[in-house]
């Protein structure tokens, strides 16, 4: 059993409550979550490749980051990370 100080105990509850705070949102707002299909709304180059995900390409199941500003999905067979403010679901 362990036994924190108050301040010590008040830190840890805070860092586990901002985990499960963390929401994507699309560019409309709605909250995104894991295994969603979303559209593009732009044309995207994607670096490091010659791809260029085209402006309503649906990207299905996709994965949810640490960031809420980043969902990863596949567009052309190659796994991406896009940006929440250039989808919508």
């Amino acid at each position: 059993m362990i036994y924190l100080e108050e301040d010590t105990l008040a830190w840890a509850k805070k860092a586990l409550a901002e985990d499960d705070d963390v929401k994507h949102v699309d560019s409309n707002g709605v909250v995104l979550q894991a295994g969603d299909t979303v559209t593009l709304i732009k044309d995207l180059d994607v670096k490091g490749s010659s791809l260029t995900a085209k402006r309503g390409t649906a990207v299905r199941n996709i994965g949810l980051t640490s960031n809420p500003e980043h969902i990863e999905g596949r567009v052309d067979g190659q796994r991406i990370v896009i940006l929440t403010k250039y989808v919508k679901k």
